[in-house]
């Protein structure tokens, strides 16, 4: 079965997600922004969520994370929860 570590970072916006991922692309480091302005609990560990299988995340967040590239941030997508940016660290397809 396919198994995925990722971290994210989650906003209220589409526009607060898009600068934070800009920041990322200019050299920002993605686990500080994560511990300065991520609404989940996972931001103290700079967005890190661990390892999980398909289903054990909401849908959109899902799809990107068994589809995207490793290593490159993604996002903004939008949940139930606000806006994320995805960064996929490892999986075994």
């Amino acid at each position: 079965m396919a198994r995925a570590s990722a971290r994210h970072i989650l906003v209220a916006t589409e526009a607060e997600c898009q600068s934070l991922k800009d920041q990322i692309a200019e050299g920002a480091d993605f686990a500080a922004l994560a511990k300065a302005h991520s609404q989940c609990p996972s931001g103290q560990q700079g967005g890190e969520l661990g390892s999980f299988g398909p289903g054990q995340m909401v849908p959109a967040f899902d799809k990107v994370v068994f589809s995207a590239p490793v290593n490159e941030v993604q996002g903004p997508v939008q949940t139930q929860f606000g806006y994320h940016l995805l960064e996929v660290t490892s999986r075994d397809d």
